[in-house]
């Protein structure tokens, strides 16, 4: 297994970009949720919530779950068995885990034609705020799963913290990349110029920040994705009394100013945020539909009993035509701070590169 360090020719400079979350994957990979501490007491019901999201994903496409112990393991056997066998595959993994959220522990792929690669970024937990060096490990376990040679950065950088377009453009926040317990060295600039050599990103923009109360400082996979390379998604608040309501606004006006690698604007849909205010053990939840994930004909999106449940599908549906777009609970999931995309990551198609 081939490790790249940060001298060695950069995934830019042999031609490999960072695809599109459309783009067809060959697994998604996820954890098993195993700890009732971190899940505030609920962990039966975040587990059977995630039952449900896996055998979704596995009706698609292969699930590659990372189990940490024993007891995962059998949990996982035995929720995701049964008479409803998936048409793919579901294969467990034993390593150790921290907690679930491979969008940001897990590696970033990217590919070159029919070469897929990976590319191991340092995981801080979103600035130290939890332990992490379980899943600080993450990507050189999927490396060596897959015997893919693969870059070691040493830059901070979680997978929710990008959205791209597959057509040179990147998608990001101030108020995450910017923060000083990631990268304090890096400016805008500099940042941009990391992500050209590393994700293939000609075009980086950036909003101001997240939702209230998000422990990521406001990544943009629970605000603002692409659903096609010149469709955007950003959620928005209906009631200006919320602390949301001014940040989302302001993202909105300044997506309508931006234009793609080309120049063109690009088409701006509107997705409102849950109506009713979800309070967990930490103070206020960021519920968002925007936390939706693109697979092999399909897209998943989170639900929390809210009135705004069916809306979001509605919006949704007509931007993703050929895929089906299925609601799925996330009430209990959206506790640890996070939903269906932040517990993804998607491997593309093709053949793994060993570095030859």
């Amino acid at each position: 297994m081939t490790h790249l360090t940060p001298d060695a020719p950069t995934p830019g400079d042999l031609g490999f970009a960072m695809p599109p979350e459309w783009a067809p994957h060959a697994a998604t990979w996820m954890g098993w949720p195993a700890d009732d501490e971190l899940w505030f007491g609920h962990l039966e019901v975040v587990r059977g919530e995630f039952a449900q999201l896996v055998r979704t994903i596995a009706r698609f496409e292969p699930v590659q779950l990372i189990v940490r112990d024993d007891e995962s393991e059998q949990d996982a056997r035995q929720r995701l068995s049964g008479s409803d066998v998936t048409p793919f595959a579901i294969t467990l993994h034993r390593q150790p885990l921290d907690d679930v959220w491979l969008r940001d522990s897990g590696p970033i792929f990217v590919t070159r034609g029919q070469d897929v690669s990976l590319i191991n970024w340092r995981f801080n937990a979103w600035g130290g705020k939890f332990e992490f060096g379980h899943d600080n490990q993450v990507p050189e376990y999927v490396a060596g799963a897959l015997g893919a040679a693969h870059w070691d950065r040493p830059e901070v950088l979680e997978g929710g913290a990008v959205e791209v377009n597959g057509a040179g453009v990147c998608l990001t926040t101030r108020s995450c990349l910017l923060t000083p317990t990631r990268n304090p060295h890096l400016s805008e600039a500099d940042y941009a110029a990391l992500l050209q050599g590393t994700l293939g990103i000609d075009k980086l923009l950036w909003l101001g920040s997240g939702l209230d109360n998000d422990h990521t400082d406001g990544h943009i996979d629970t605000i603002t994705r692409f659903a096609s390379q010149r469709t955007i998604v950003t959620s928005v608040e209906r009631s200006e009394q919320d602390a949301n309501f001014a940040p989302m606004q302001q993202n909105l006006s300044a997506l309508r100013e931006m234009t793609d690698a080309g120049g063109r604007p690009f088409k701006i849909v509107e997705l409102p945020l849950p109506a009713v205010r979800l309070e967990g053990a930490e103070g206020r939840l960021p519920p968002t539909y925007a936390n939706f994930y693109i697979g092999n004909g399909f897209v998943v999106v989170p639900q929390y009993g809210d009135p705004n449940d069916a809306a979001a599908l509605e919006i949704l549906r007509p931007l993703f035509a050929g895929r089906e777009v299925i609601g799925l609970a996330s009430r209990a999931i959206i506790e640890g701070g996070g939903s269906f995309h932040c517990v993804t990551q998607q491997q593309p198609t093709g053949r793994i590169w060993t570095g030859e």
